[in-house]
């Protein structure tokens, strides 16, 4: 599959977005869960946001994004989501690989993840070790798996 990775366009948050909500949507939530979820999931701007783009659906478009956003020497995965039909491909490992070398070149010398509990074997197969849990932004009572990857 060929893909390209590129910085993420304002006109564009939209389907970002729903992007983000179909690959949650992938591990089986509820409607009610996602609608929880909407709120947290919906991009306001594209500070740190990669996109990769590919064959999808008949045509180009995206097929996942990530987002890192870096304070001194800590950054923080935002969001890494890929396209349900395109999991499995690699594109994850790609759109990772890239926070790790963002975040290094800002300085950081760890990246602190909070992941959906579906993608922290993802996480620890990158080298992401769980160091407690977290609070869900969306789902009060809900904790997420806590990850920290040196870089």
């Amino acid at each position: 599959m060929t893909s390209v990775l590129r910085p993420a366009r304002s006109d564009e948050l939209e389907t970002l977005s729903a992007l983000c909500l179909r690959s949650k949507a992938y591990w089986g939530y509820d409607a009610a869960f996602m609608t929880a979820c909407r709120e947290e999931l919906t991009l306001r701007d594209t500070k740190g946001v990669i996109v990769i783009e590919g064959d999808i659906e008949g045509g180009t478009g995206p097929l996942g994004l990530a987002q890192v956003l870096v304070t001194d020497d800590i950054a923080d995965l935002e969001l890494l989501y890929v396209h349900p039909d395109a999991i499995g491909q690699g594109l994850g490992r790609r759109l990772f690989d890239w926070c790790m070398a963002e975040a290094r070149a800002q300085g950081a010398t760890k990246l602190h993840i909070e992941a959906d509990p579906h993608a922290a074997a993802f996480y620890e197969a990158m080298g992401a070790v769980e160091v407690g849990r977290a609070p869900s932004g969306s789902i009060p009572g809900r904790f997420l798996p806590r990850l920290i990857r040196p870089l």
